[in-house]
């Protein structure tokens, strides 16, 4: 399906296996692009199942999300799965849990943090389930509940990370203006725990931005962060002693 469609690939179609979706910006142009891809798929002698199509429609369920005008939800029926998650038992049934619920991290704010507790049950020999593992279990299924739309990107606009570091973890807000875009969190390594705090905030910034090169490479785009003194951070001079 790549080699079909690649000359359309990311400018109004996007292709995942045998998943096509098509996006664009008016009616008038979307039926310009079904037309195009409807006949690069005649070419190739490839045919489409009529009830598993869909053509013009306002919303559309695609890998687990729900994409509208407004922006992009997560899957009702996926975070009902979630939510009726029972009490993990073992450290496999866990990693279930927390593969099904990562999936969505970037629509939740401090996702990292909020499962720390979670993931350290699954080092070897780790598995004791105790009333932090409950806290942690019973606030992320809170949170998938109350996730919010992130917002489409818009790559003529500034794009602004709001990072903030605290004693065990980041958290980090990609957005355009109101709406977010993503987040992003992770707890610090342990190594990193008795750094000073704005050396923290600094790790946890560049995590960030590496983790949304695709947004930010290559582009200027702003940060905003409570720790001042990151602002100097590149007219600072070491000294060393020889």
């Amino acid at each position: 399906m790549n080699d079909v469609l690649r000359d359309y690939l990311w400018r109004f179609v996007l292709v995942f296996f045998d998943d096509i979706l098509i996006y664009s910006s008016s009616w008038a142009e979307h039926l310009q692009h079904i037309n195009i891809v409807l006949s690069a798929l005649r070419a190739h002698h490839l045919h489409l199942k009529r009830s598993k199509c869909s053509f013009g429609a306002p919303s559309v369920a695609y890998l687990g999300h729900v994409i509208t005008e407004g922006g992009v939800a997560m899957d009702v029926d996926k975070v009902a799965v979630v939510a009726a998650w029972p009490l993990p038992r073992s450290a496999w049934g866990l990693r279930g849990f927390l593969g099904l619920a990562g999936y969505y991290r970037k629509f939740i704010r401090d996702f990292g943090i909020i499962v720390a507790p979670l993931t350290r049950l699954l080092r070897r020999d780790a598995f004791v389930w105790d009333d932090n593992a409950t806290t942690a279990f019973e606030a992320l299924k809170r949170a998938l509940t109350m996730g919010p739309v992130l917002q489409m990107p818009d790559f003529d606009t500034t794009f602004v990370v709001d990072c903030d570091a605290s004693g065990t973890g980041f958290g980090a807000v990609l957005h355009q203006g109101a709406g977010p875009l993503a987040y992003f969190s992770r707890p610090f390594a342990a190594r990193h725990l008795k750094l000073a705090a704005y050396e923290r905030e600094l790790i946890g910034l560049v995590q960030a931005v590496r983790h949304w090169r695709p947004y930010l490479w290559g582009r200027p785009f702003l940060v905003r962060t409570d720790h001042y003194s990151l602002k100097f951070l590149l007219d600072q001079r070491l000294s060393t002693v020889p």
